[in-house]
């Protein structure tokens, strides 16, 4: 079928043809598009629009090619899309009858649809796998809620927490990336079939009715904004980006952790390389590679949103430029998000780094401000006061967290308030010890082995009830 023939007296520059060809990246929306032109074929035959038996030979054409592939098409560029190039398939097999099968359509509705029914498949995907990650991860906290590990703020030893709570972390930051793209799948699930070119057509067709067929939960209240919104995918693409931020930092944290400075894990050979002239290195490739590709997101988010900016109602073709940078964006997703988690699980935890650095570098004062604070009834600022001179006078005097005694923080309260505070050593001994520390953290969200195991819990209750 010659789709110029009618307005257009010549042929297009091949050049031309190729330049603004959208075949290569309509491969995407194939059976989407088969699936969509079988639901306007069927509305059609169902309200009498076209002939029963006209309908019935072109939705057999159309599955016919469905279970032939994309390969029967013929994807010349001159075809332009793949709208054409299905029209053209059926035109072969059944003749000018074909043409049917356009009525009260146009490839403006047609496009929307199609990509918004593959996109719909995406997310689910990616929701699928986002959850798998969650689930790995718990099986892991599960397994170290009881190892522990120092927390940073400012990448300075902050407070002893657990790795359980650390990976709880990133289980948390998880769900919200999957609520993002859940409610982004609620724009997506708009149908804007019967919107036509733009105004919709005289034809009474049954928009509920292709909603129906094709599994839209409703459909779009007008027709301009049918065919020209676009924002459903720039949505979706700031949802990825934002996973794909969440996985950037979880490899950040492998990269520093595997360090020899830091040594709290090793990352499996398998997602390591070595160097070509220095045979002792162990790389984290993959995770700096994944944490370089979280950059393609922004990328292909802030093109999106350039091109949408200034557009006015209703189509342009400008907007055929988008859909490659959604699927990149969707791809890009799918694979970091699954090798980031093969890579997490099958780290080599070093429990005996992480105790060390927590009970090396007064990570635990905290809480010996907060006994004071219990114990003497002094104010937070005052506790505060005199355990920052606490620390100052052990790091000048080179003593111990470990070594530190009711006696030495007398002859710094004394200085700082005039008195003794006469702390029991043994509840002092408590408060400095890490693991102490930690397993007083029952607030929710804290750290300790208990209130960890209660967000496990509710964690393990949200994945399933999805």
């Amino acid at each position: 079928m010659n789709l110029r023939a009618g307005r257009l007296s010549k042929k297009m520059n091949d050049e031309a043809a190729y330049y603004t060809s959208s075949l290569e990246f309509d491969k995407r929306i194939f059976q989407a598009d088969i699936d969509c032109n079988i639901a306007h074929t069927t509305m059609l035959k169902e309200e009498g629009i076209i002939l029963k038996e006209d309908a019935e030979k072109i939705v057999q054409a159309l599955n016919e090619l469905k279970s032939e592939g994309i390969e029967a098409l013929d994807l010349d560029p001159s075809v332009e899309d793949i709208h054409m190039a299905v029209e053209n398939y059926v035109t072969n097999k059944i003749g000018e009858t074909a043409g049917f099968m356009h009525t009260a359509k146009s490839r403006n509705d047609q496009v929307a649809t199609d990509l918004r029914l593959v996109l719909k498949e995406e997310i689910e995907s990616l929701k699928k796998d986002i959850l798998k990650f969650m689930d790995k991860i718990l099986d892991m906290a599960e397994d170290h809620a009881d190892t522990v590990w120092i927390g940073y703020t400012h990448l300075q030893h902050a407070q002893p927490t657990t790795l359980a709570h650390h990976l709880l972390a990133y289980a948390n930051a998880l769900k919200r990336d999957y609520q993002r793209l859940k409610d982004a799948y609620k724009r997506v699930d708009m149908n804007p079939l019967g919107s036509a070119a733009l105004t919709t057509t005289s034809f009474p067709i049954n928009r509920r009715r292709t909603t129906q067929l094709l599994g839209f939960s409703s459909m779009m209240d007008n027709s301009i904004d049918g065919v020209s919104s676009r924002d459903f995918i720039a949505e979706t693409v700031f949802a990825l980006t934002m996973l794909c931020s969440t996985l950037s930092k979880i490899c950040e944290e492998l990269i520093i952790w595997s360090t020899h400075e830091f040594a709290f894990l090793e990352i499996s050979d398998e997602f390591s390389s070595t160097s070509s002239i220095m045979p002792q290195k162990k790389n984290p490739d993959v995770a700096e590679i994944a944490r370089a590709k979280s950059a393609i997101m922004q990328g292909e988010l802030n093109t999106i949103l350039t091109i949408l900016k200034a557009l006015p109602y209703s189509y342009n073709r400008d907007l055929q430029e988008i859909t490659p940078h959604l699927w990149n964006a969707v791809d890009n997703s799918k694979e970091m998000l699954n090798i980031v988690c093969d890579m997490l699980i099958t780290v080599k935890i070093n429990k005996k780094r992480p105790l060390e650095q927590a009970n090396s570098n007064f990570s635990t004062v905290t809480d010996v401000a907060d006994l004071i604070v219990k114990e003497k009834n002094l104010p937070f600022r005052v506790a505060h006061k005199i355990v920052g001179r606490m620390v100052t006078s052990a790091i000048k005097e080179g003593i111990k967290p470990s070594d530190i005694d009711s006696e030495f923080l007398d002859i710094i309260s004394k200085d700082v308030t005039g008195k003794s505070l006469n702390l029991d050593d043994e509840m002092l001994k408590k408060a400095l010890d890490p693991y102490e520390n930690v397993k007083m953290r029952n607030v929710w969200g804290g750290c300790s082995p208990e209130a960890v195991n209660k967000i496990i819990h509710k964690l393990r209750v949200y994945i399933k009830d999805q």
